[in-house]
């Protein structure tokens, strides 16, 4: 009674117990299918594999840089250190122990800094980059080529392959 009932539903369903005999063209157009399905699979995967590509060279960039918002908020710090002991070089009211502790200071954070790939740009006396430059003024000079780093206004710094601020700098010009 059962076998009856399957017979009867897989012949309302249009399905036989036995293969179904498909023509030639039929059959060319299931291979012309499976063949466009596979296609589009294997574009899909590619395409998957070059978004996982993309979102691990995106997390190691992120990674690569992620302390860069906290590095350029501290140049301030910095700047106003060296000026601090500029103005003690030159005379001024501070004294030796004072200027002592802000060279000290000063020497310890940039050794923190370098450690996580901060480096003060050498401008100084280098040919101009503008990559790595910002001319804030042209001097008349004889004495040195043209477009060379005569007087740096504020140091540059590089975070590790990248300009984090560029130096603020006086470039020279033949007479």
């Amino acid at each position: 009674m059962t076998e009856d009932r399957e017979t009867t539903e897989q012949a309302e369903a249009g399905i036989s117990g036995e293969p179904e005999e498909k023509s030639p063209a039929a059959v060319e157009a299931i291979l012309a299918e499976v063949e466009d399905m596979r296609s589009k699979y294997l574009r899909l995967y590619a395409e998957f594999e070059n978004y996982k590509k993309k979102v691990q060279r995106d997390r190691e960039e992120f990674m690569k840089y992620a302390n860069e918002a906290m590095a350029y908020e501290l140049l301030p710090a910095i700047d106003n250190l060296e000026m601090a002991l500029k103005h003690a070089g030159e005379g001024g009211p501070v004294s030796d122990a004072l200027a002592q502790g802000v060279e000290n200071t000063l020497r310890e954070i940039n050794r923190t800094l370098e450690k996580f790939g901060i480096v003060a740009i050498e401008a100084l006396h280098k040919a101009f980059d503008p990559s790595y430059h910002h001319a804030m003024s042209q001097v008349e000079r004889s004495d040195v080529e043209s477009n060379t780093v005569v007087e740096e206004f504020r140091k540059g710094y590089l975070y590790k392959d990248k300009v984090l601020r560029a130096s603020l700098v006086a470039v020279s010009k033949k007479e």
